[in-house]
């Protein structure tokens, strides 16, 4: 089984690719808690990614953020 790989999608309200961003596992709880509120409030969050970045996201431009995991395969958008 592949390690798994989770990732901060963030889709911009100005539309275009999404962006990506690997997650440092122990981080993921704790941004999934805090998501929805980031994206309510419009808030600037600074996010660490896998690589030991940090990176400052304004959720005032993102219209849709999730946490997935890339690493799986086969994947149907809305299933699990």
């Amino acid at each position: 089984m592949a390690d798994e790989k989770p990732t901060l999608v963030l889709h911009l309200v100005s539309g275009g690719e999404p962006l990506l961003f690997t997650l440092r596992p122990e981080d993921v709880p704790e941004l999934a808690k805090q998501l929805h509120l980031h994206l309510e409030h419009g808030s600037v969050q600074s996010i660490r990614t896998k690589e030991d970045i940090e990176i400052k996201v304004n959720f005032a431009h993102v219209a849709v953020a999730y946490i997935d995991d890339l690493q799986r395969k086969g994947k149907v958008f809305g299933l699990h």
